[in-house]
């Protein structure tokens, strides 16, 4: 795939003290730089834009997600993490949203490449259940996941351009792209 920006380079992503569980820290910078494509899409003006009464501004969102993240790698993951309050950022801009993200990221991908087979299998508490670790991991993923989608509908309804993140959009297509949406596609071997 071909992605215009990445705010994590592949170089900056340390290779696993485990082959096995390389694919986790490979998943996490890439999920980590598609989220900040998102991300930067946006202008500061549309901070407080949300497309319904009930839903969260993109301010919210973004707050949510640096925040939410911290919680789910210090908290159920055990990273080591910066306190609570000193996540956000002091002026939210898009772009000091997106230097935040990347900022906590890396000691993040650090930390994880360490880790051995027993840490990332260890069951931990996660709200008011246990997993394994490596669950909860893959649980964070599909949140931001989650949240990505939710700013690429806005994005969408501000007219605006809807980057890549797992092949083409409307926005952006490359050549050699081969986007699924043709009964032939899907039958291809």
């Amino acid at each position: 795939m071909n992605y215009a920006f990445k705010a994590i380079a592949d170089a900056e992503i340390p290779p696993a003290a485990h082959n096995q569980f390389q694919h986790l820290l490979d998943t996490y910078g890439s999920e980590c730089n598609k989220l900040i494509s998102t991300w930067r899409e946006f202008q500061d003006a549309d901070l407080e834009f949300k497309p319904h009464p009930r839903s969260s501004s993109v301010r919210e969102i973004l707050k949510h997600q640096l925040l939410s993240e911290r919680r789910f790698f210090g908290e159920f993951l055990g990273t080591p993490e910066p306190a609570p309050g000193l996540v956000l950022p002091a002026e939210m801009t898009i772009a000091v949203a997106c230097a935040r993200c990347v900022e906590l990221a890396k000691p993040r991908l650090k930390f994880i490449a360490a880790q051995d087979h027993a840490w990332w299998m260890s069951v931990v508490p996660f709200f008011e259940v246990e997993r394994q670790r490596i669950w909860i991991f893959w649980r964070r993923v599909l949140h931001t996941a989650h949240h990505r989608t939710q700013l690429t509908v806005y994005l969408r309804l501000l007219d605006r351009k809807v980057p890549s993140t797992y092949g083409p959009t409307a926005d952006v297509v490359w050549d050699g792209a081969d986007p699924t949406t043709t009964v032939e596609a899907a039958g291809r071997k």
